[in-house]
């Protein structure tokens, strides 16, 4: 198999969104629609449950993997295999079957490493848990991840090619992460564990009022409330 055909297939594979199959097929949730409008493991943790949400990273994470495998299988030289890697990271942040807008690439880089770089991969895993375990950012964790992964590449004293994907990678991922950075600058980033209210979830709160009145916590009785106050002399 040519060089040029395994560099499309990675394209290819890391184009395929699980995170939307997973939640508009799985659950009846467009994740393009909630949180971050993301279509990566975080947001549709956030937005869709625990079970999509590892299901989501499961299939971006082995595509991600996949694409260096099947290269790596078929014998190819190093700068194919890197190629191929990469392009499933593209491929997941512009995927062609979404009209280019995708996820940030986290998934399918840390599949990609595991399979090319097995002890850059467990330097990673312990930085990215660390971080978010202290802070409980996920995106922050990206990030230093992200920054610190050319410098372990680096250490390791892997060949020249090696530490030019690294570099290319944690711009990739730092480069998707924009949004992230602003809102984790303005103190307005959602922390690991936060949900966000789904269409679906506000028909079901509407309908549960409707049979059993707005409780007092909810959003209409609150405003109820205010105007009421509003209108006591």
């Amino acid at each position: 198999m040519s060089g040029i055909l395994l560099v499309f297939l990675g394209y290819i594979m890391g184009s395929i969104p699980f995170g939307l199959i997973i939640g508009k097929f799985g659950y009846g949730v467009d994740v393009r629609k909630y949180g971050s409008k993301n279509i990566g493991a975080a947001n549709v943790l956030r937005t869709v449950g625990i079970l999509p949400g590892i299901l989501t990273f499961v299939g971006d994470f082995m595509k991600g993997g996949a694409s260096v495998f099947l290269a790596r299988y078929l014998e190819a030289g190093d700068l194919i295999i890197i190629l191929a890697g990469l392009a499933a990271i593209v491929g997941h942040s512009w995927p062609v079957f979404l009209k280019f807008k995708g996820g940030k690439g986290v998934s399918t880089t840390t599949g990609v490493i595991l399979v090319m770089m097995p002890g850059a991969f467990l330097v990673l895993f312990v930085v990215y848990a660390l971080i978010c375990a202290v802070f409980r950012y996920t995106s922050l964790s990206a990030i230093i991840s992200a920054l610190v992964f050319p410098i372990v590449v680096f250490f390791l004293k892997m060949p020249s090619l090696y530490l030019w994907f690294a570099l290319a990678a944690s711009v990739i991922v730092i480069w998707r992460h924009q949004q992230n950075i602003q809102r984790l600058i303005a103190g307005t980033e959602r922390k690991l564990g936060q949900r966000v209210r789904t269409g679906r979830e506000e028909e079901k709160r509407e309908k549960l009022e409707g049979v059993f009145g707005a409780t007092p916590h909810s959003p209409k009785k609150k405003t109820e409330a205010k105007g009421q106050r509003g209108n006591e002399p």
